[in-house]
């Protein structure tokens, strides 16, 4: 009978820790939802409330909202000085570089035409040696 209870025993441990192990995985989700649930929904609510209520008793004064709006207004007017000179500078650069480009190609127009006068002046040298030639042989 000592016997058959032990094993009656091992046989419960063995299902209780079955049930437990199911539990968890029900569980698991279950939490993992709810606390999205209040990061995103009572959190927020909880801290606009105690924001609210310290801004309710608050004895300091409320601050001006001119220095902010001064700096807003110098750095837009900071960033249109900028934009101005950069569209200065990009049409210099252009300008630039169409005179580079009009020097680049006058070049290559005067390499061209040097190639061409010598090649023509080759080609009538090698003329007047194959007449010669010709010449010589008849």
């Amino acid at each position: 009978m000592a016997d058959q209870a032990k094993v009656m025993a091992d046989q419960a441990k063995v299902v209780a820790a079955h049930r437990i192990e199911d539990a968890r995985y029900w569980a698991a989700p279950r939490l993992e939802e709810a606390a999205h649930r209040v990061e995103d929904e009572l959190a927020p609510m909880v801290s606009a409330m105690l924001v609210n209520a310290a801004e309710r008793i608050d004895p300091t004064p409320r601050r001006s909202r001119g220095m902010p709006v001064m700096i807003l207004l110098t750095g837009i007017a900071v960033g249109a000085i900028g934009y101005l000179f950069y569209r200065r500078n990009a049409r210099q650069w252009t300008e630039h570089m169409k005179d580079s480009a009009s020097d680049a190609s006058q070049w290559a127009s005067d390499k061209a035409d040097k190639t061409a006068d010598t090649t023509e002046r080759m080609a009538s040298e090698m003329s007047d040696k194959a007449d010669e030639a010709s010449r010589k042989m008849t």
